[in-house]
């Protein structure tokens, strides 16, 4: 898969932001995360090596995964990746949002129903944040839409959102002082995909992870790992 990101640099905006990852490296290397700028790679999808083969080959491509796609400063900008997005229907264009409030202020005029090779996947981390923009998403014109709720920072409700949705993800915050994920909450997703018939994934623990009352402290090298072994993920055939 590949990933594109026309623009980096982003800003804190709810409480699934405290321990951003991307923050706490560009910290570590002294970069400013609230300076959002076009990057050298802005132009990548109509971009090919000297060999002729495209920079971003045929298959899914994520999209803007070190900021969001949705953001204010990015407005001037975001036109003319729609454009590019259009022009290569060989990519499937998937991108994350906690900004889903702003999805019909930043699609092109020709948007109607949706464009057929663009995901886009609304970020929910709590009960109060799921209602409110699940609510808004619902009825958004959207071809391919899925829910990551990642770093889950308590049980939620969701099934009745679920309807129209492809995929859940589920995952925990991956920090030395992150939040405890619960399996408990995991498990409950998944009951309610099972019920809705939506495909569901389990992506990680948490660097906190309970289970069966007993707290366990996971290295960040096994959080994708040891999700995986739980074998709990519901793929429809």
């Amino acid at each position: 898969m590949g990933t594109w990101n026309p623009w980096r640099g982003c800003k804190k905006y709810s409480e699934g932001c405290l321990h951003c990852y991307i923050h706490k490296d560009d910290a570590r290397r002294g970069i400013n995360t609230n300076d959002i700028h076009k990057t050298d790679e802005f132009y990548k999808p109509r971009e090919n090596f000297k060999n002729g083969n495209p920079k971003l080959k045929p298959g899914l491509t994520y999209l803007c995964f070190q900021t969001d796609f949705l953001i204010e400063e990015a407005d001037e900008w975001r036109n003319e990746c729609w454009e590019m997005i259009k022009e290569r229907q060989d990519i499937v264009f998937l991108f994350l949002t906690k900004r889903i409030e702003r999805f019909m202020k930043c699609i092109p005029d020709d948007w109607n129903d949706g464009y057929d090779n663009v995901v886009v996947c609304c970020t929910i981390e709590n009960q109060k944040n799921a209602d409110y923009r699940l609510n808004i998403f619902k009825d958004l014109p959207i071809k391919h839409k899925c829910i990551t709720a990642q770093p889950l920072l308590e049980a939620i409700s969701i099934d009745k959102y679920l309807n129209d949705i492809e995929l859940v993800v589920v995952g925990g915050e991956s920090d030395s002082n992150g939040r405890v994920l619960d399996y408990n909450w995991v498990l409950d997703i998944r009951e309610q995909c099972i019920k809705t018939h939506t495909e569901f994934e389990f992506r990680q623990l948490g660097t906190h992870f309970l289970k069966d009352g007993k707290l366990y402290k996971i290295q960040t090298k096994d959080l994708c790992k040891q999700a995986k072994k739980a074998d709990i993920n519901v793929f429809n055939s």
